[in-house]
C-alpha cells in the first residue's frame, strides 16, 4: 500500500504514504481513534527535556503561540471492499502544539526517530499531528495556491495549497476517556472521520475567501509526509464552482488572509514550476493530484 516517492528537489523531498488516484468520499474513509497511537516518550532525558525548553523560548519570543490539541497521525491501514470500492483507516492518537514544536520542529528532530522501515515505529517518539491540504480546481480549470506570510512559523513565504490541520475541538475531543465504551468509540471514530472533511472545507473558506457553497464535497486523494521533520498531511481534491478571476477578488476578505500575501490561480504547468519552493509535504500533495489526473485521464481513454 506504501509508496515512496523524493521530489527532485535535493533540500525538500517527500513520501507519498497512501494515494487513492480517484478519490475516496466520506462513506471510505475511516478512523481509529485511540490512545495506542499517542505519542511515546523518548528514553534520553535531556532530549525530552529540550520539548518544554524550546517550547519556553518560542513563548518567550510569540506570546500569542497558543497549545491546542492536535491529532496525532499513528498510521493507516487499507481495505477493499463491495465492488470496486476501496475503504481507508487513519489510525489517529491525540498529541498537542508545544509537543510538535518540540520534536518535529526541533533542531535535534532526527535523534527522535528511530530506525525502522515501519513508518509509525520509526516516528513513534515525534508529535506528527495530522495537517491537511486541499488542491482547489476553479470553474476555469485553475489551481489556487497561496504564499506564505513572512510572519508565519513554518515556510514562511513558501508558495502552499489552502489547508491546515483536523481540529479534535471542532469533533468535541479533549482526551481519550470518550473511547473506554465500544459503542461510545464508534461514535467518536464517526465524528472525527466526518472532521476530516469538515475541516478541510472551513480551512479553504477562511484561508481564500470563498463561499462554502461555491465547494464540492472534498476527494480525499492520499496522504504524504515531507522527509524533513516528518511532518504529514492528508490532501483532498475540491471543485469550486466559482472563476479565478472571482477567487481572486474574494481573497481580500479571507478570514485568515494574513496567514498568506497573495493568491495565486495557476495552470498545472505553472505549479510543477512552485514545487521547489514548497514544503515537502505539499509537493506530496501536488504528487497526489497529478496521480489522480493520470488516473482520470487513463478512464477516459
Amino acid at each position: 500500500m506504501e509508496k515512496k516517492e523524493l521530489s527532485g528537489c535535493s533540500d525538500i523531498a517527500y513520501k507519498i504514504m497512501f494515494s487513492s488516484p480517484l478519490g475516496l468520499s466520506r462513506s471510505q474513509l475511516f478512523v481509529d481513534f485511540d490512545k495506542s497511537y499517542d505519542r511515546i516518550p523518548h528514553s534520553d532525558i535531556n532530549l525530552e527535556n529540550s520539548i518544554s525548553e524550546i517550547w519556553d523560548q518560542r513563548v518567550q519570543k510569540n506570546g500569542s503561540l497558543f497549545n491546542g490539541k492536535k491529532f496525532r497521525y499513528g498510521g493507516c491501514s487499507q481495505k477493499s471492499g463491495d465492488g470496486s470500492k476501496s475503504y481507508v483507516c487513519l489510525h489517529l492518537g491525540l498529541t498537542d502544539y508545544r509537543t510538535f514544536v518540540g520534536t518535529n520542529l526541533n533542531p535535534s528532530w532526527e535523534k527522535f526517530l528511530v530506525a525502522s522501515e515501519d513508518d509509525p515505529a520509526q516516528c513513534q517518539h515525534t508529535s506528527s499531528p495530522l495537517g491537511n491540504g486541499a488542491i482547489v480546481e476553479t470553474s476555469d480549470k485553475k489551481i489556487v495556491v497561496l504564499q506564505r506570510s513572512n510572519n508565519v512559523g513554518e515556510f514562511p513565504g513558501h508558495f502552499v495549497f489552502p489547508g491546515g490541520h483536523p481540529e479534535p475541538q471542532d469533533a468535541g475531543i479533549e482526551t481519550h476517556e470518550y473511547s473506554k465504551d465500544s459503542k461510545d468509540s464508534e461514535l467518536v471514530n464517526k465524528r472525527i472521520s466526518q472532521e476530516m472533511f469538515d475541516s478541510i472545507i472551513r480551512e479553504v473558506v477562511e484561508e481564500i475567501g470563498v463561499p462554502a457553497t461555491s465547494l464540492s464535497d472534498p476527494l480525499f486523494i492520499g496522504l504524504s509526509r515531507r522527509v524533513l521533520n516528518v511532518r504529514p498531511a492528508i490532501f483532498f481534491f475540491i471543485k469550486c464552482t466559482l472563476p479565478s478571476k472571482e477567487v481572486q477578488q474574494l481573497y481580500s476578505n479571507a478570514i485568515d488572509g494574513y496567514e498568506s500575501t497573495q493568491l495565486y490561480t495557476v495552470s498545472m504547468t505553472e505549479v510543477e514550476q512552485m514545487t521547489s519552493k514548497m514544503p515537502g509535504c505539499h509537493q506530496g500533495g501536488f504528487a497526489l493530484y497529478k496521480l489522480m489526473v493520470e488516473a482520470l485521464k487513463n478512464i477516459s481513454c
